[in-house]
């Protein structure tokens, strides 16, 4: 970009207001929310009030028992720093509380584009894992990018086949799915849905409980935090 030295400085104050704007008008929507990195999330682009968010079905990517007494929704952006670490938080609530029953995790896309600019092709990615491996493949798969990934779209794109060849899928029918596109609807709706839910940014995740009662977890909450949660609204089931 062509850009003079003495507007460097002014640009860059005016960046740095219009960011702390932005912040500061998330948190007024109702939703809490704070500057990127102060609650472990990255802010969404676009703010909503919060909304009823989609119930819980067939078609969603769940790890552990569906009619567990808790299930945890997560939206998630794969090159999303945050959402790495927080991928491992929950996996380590499966590992405690998912093979008693007590507590299912569902996976959707949350992937914001403009300050990642490959998440949403490996969404699609994911899906298409779902499509070939079904809901062991898209786990296998999702855990694997997860993984590998040095997040802010430094997974290099040729690697999303090798993830696919590792989580045991047919490399030649994943790459012709993530080509035709068709999954792009999917990922469309749960983002769609993580912003009417109220999520301002990632990761953005919702506790439902059995009696109706939803608890928002702001940001990658700690393990400590998130287990904190979970056993408090055990208690009361």
């Amino acid at each position: 970009m062509d850009t003079k030295n003495t507007l460097t400085v002014p640009l860059a104050i005016v960046v740095a207001g219009l960011l702390i704007a932005g912040a500061i008008f998330f948190s007024r929507g109702g939703v809490p929310s704070f500057p990127k990195g102060a609650t472990g999330e990255e802010n969404a682009p676009v703010p909503t009030a919060a909304a009823p968010m989609r119930p819980v079905d067939a078609t969603d990517h769940i790890k552990g028992n569906p009619n567990a007494e808790l299930v945890i929704v997560e939206y998630s952006d794969t090159e999303c720093p945050f959402c790495k670490r927080f991928h491992e938080t929950m996996q380590q609530v499966i590992d405690e509380y998912g093979k008693s029953g007590k507590v299912a995790w569902v996976y959707r896309h949350f992937p914001l584009e403009q300050l990642h600019a490959k998440a949403r092709s490996e969404a699609e990615a994911t899906e298409c894992a779902a499509e070939l491996g079904g809901n062991t493949g898209f786990w296998k798969y999702l855990d694997e990018l997860f993984r590998v990934t040095p997040s802010n779209d430094g997974l290099p794109a040729a690697e999303l086949a090798g993830i696919a060849g590792r989580a045991g899928l047919d490399r030649a029918a994943f790459e012709a799915c993530r080509a035709s596109g068709r999954h792009a609807k999917r990922v469309q709706t749960d983002y769609d849905d993580a912003v009417a839910s109220g999520g301002s940014g990632t990761p953005w995740s919702i506790i439902l409980a059995k009696d109706g009662k939803k608890v928002p977890i702001n940001g990658a909450q700690p393990y400590e935090t998130v287990k904190q949660t979970i056993d408090a609204l055990l208690k009361k089931i």
